[in-house]
């Protein structure tokens, strides 16, 4: 199993946000583009790009209720 870093974690990013981007879209009916757009600009996105903060570890969801 590989050990997630600061320097890989990036390889996991994109996945969860586009499946937060989803459920943005879903929810309040925005353009994808709009949705991403709230997504990267969000306090949860820069925690979730943080390795420290582990919040990498959590679903969609869970990341989707604290956006």
């Amino acid at each position: 199993m590989i050990e997630i870093t600061q320097d890989n974690l990036y390889l996991l990013l994109p996945f969860k946000v586009s499946r937060v981007a989803d459920m943005l879209c879903e929810d309040e009916h925005i353009s994808t583009i709009e949705a991403i757009r709230r997504v990267y600009s969000s306090d949860m996105y820069k925690q979730l790009e943080q390795e420290s903060t582990k919040r990498w570890h959590e679903g969609p969801v869970s990341l989707y209720q604290s956006l």
